[in-house]
């Protein structure tokens, strides 16, 4: 028996302290929910989850992107239905100017209301969305994933000769009402081709939305795996080392005792 050398105690001391430091690390993940609360805990899983974490945040933002993608082209959308009833009601007042029981004077009334028509089209033209021009033509390339790929945002373009040419028309003659039934028509037809555009863009740019926020679920259920806590396993594991903890402290207390035994020898 020896007294200069405490084996019994040094080894209790050492698993005390592992004990310990277990229990700091499990009260550390249950008060922070996180199963890594440093990179020591895994290094592996903190890499992947970091990663995982940049990869939900683009894609947010690009869901973002979309869904004003979407409102830009239902604001589009709004403004063109407007565009068609004013339109078809030039394309009316064309017909009409060419009752042949019409004064000249009726005719300029028609051509007042069809003018008048002509200008709320072209200043439709002008209408921006944001400070972004809803109907010059431009396509709009839209981020439609993480990784920054691009769709293709089909534009509309009010100013082109197709609307021009009606909206410029006169019909205070026969012949100008004539000529304004073909041009309305041709306007017609390109309006129609356009909502068809903007209708088929809202509808991919729902698929895109709908697309990443299944991915934004799944990329969060995949980082959940890695770094949140599941508690019942960890409060079990903190009873455990708490007893640990316990049971540690009472052996190094009677390690520590032992060495005054000695002293029995010595009386």
């Amino acid at each position: 028996m020896v007294i200069n050398t405490n084996i019994s105690a040094q080894s209790a001391a050492t698993m005390l302290q592992q004990s310990s430091a277990n229990l700091s690390a499990s009260l550390a993940r249950l008060s922070s929910g996180s199963k890594i609360t440093s990179p020591a805990d895994d290094s592996a899983g903190l890499a992947v989850s970091m990663k995982l974490g940049a990869q939900i945040s683009r894609t947010g933002a690009a869901q973002q992107n979309v869904s004003n993608a979407i409102s830009f082209n239902q604001t589009q959308d709004g403004y063109l239905q407007q565009v068609n009833t004013a339109l078809t009601r030039m394309s009316e007042l064309s017909v009409s100017a060419q009752d042949v029981t019409k004064t000249s004077a009726d005719l300029k009334l028609y051509q007042q209301e069809y003018k008048t028509l002509g200008a709320y089209v072209n200043d439709v033209a002008t209408k921006s969305f944001n400070g972004v021009s809803l109907f010059n033509g431009n396509t709009l390339s839209v981020t439609s994933d993480s990784e920054g790929a691009l769709f293709s945002n089909t534009g509309v373009n009010l100013g082109s000769t197709s609307y021009t040419a009606a909206t410029g028309g006169d019909i205070s003659t026969v012949a100008g009402a004539v000529q304004a039934v073909k041009d309305t028509e041709t306007a017609i037809n390109s309006l129609a081709s356009d909502r068809a555009n903007i209708g088929a863009n809202e509808e991919a740019l729902g698929y895109y939305n709908n697309q990443l926020s299944s991915l934004s679920n799944n990329l969060s259920a995949a980082k959940s795996q890695i770094t949140d806590v599941d508690v019942a396993t960890e409060s079990t594991n903190y009873a455990k080392e708490n007893i640990l903890v316990q049971s540690g402290t009472a052996m190094l207390a009677q390690a520590n005792s032992m060495p005054q035994s000695v002293l029995r020898l010595l009386s």
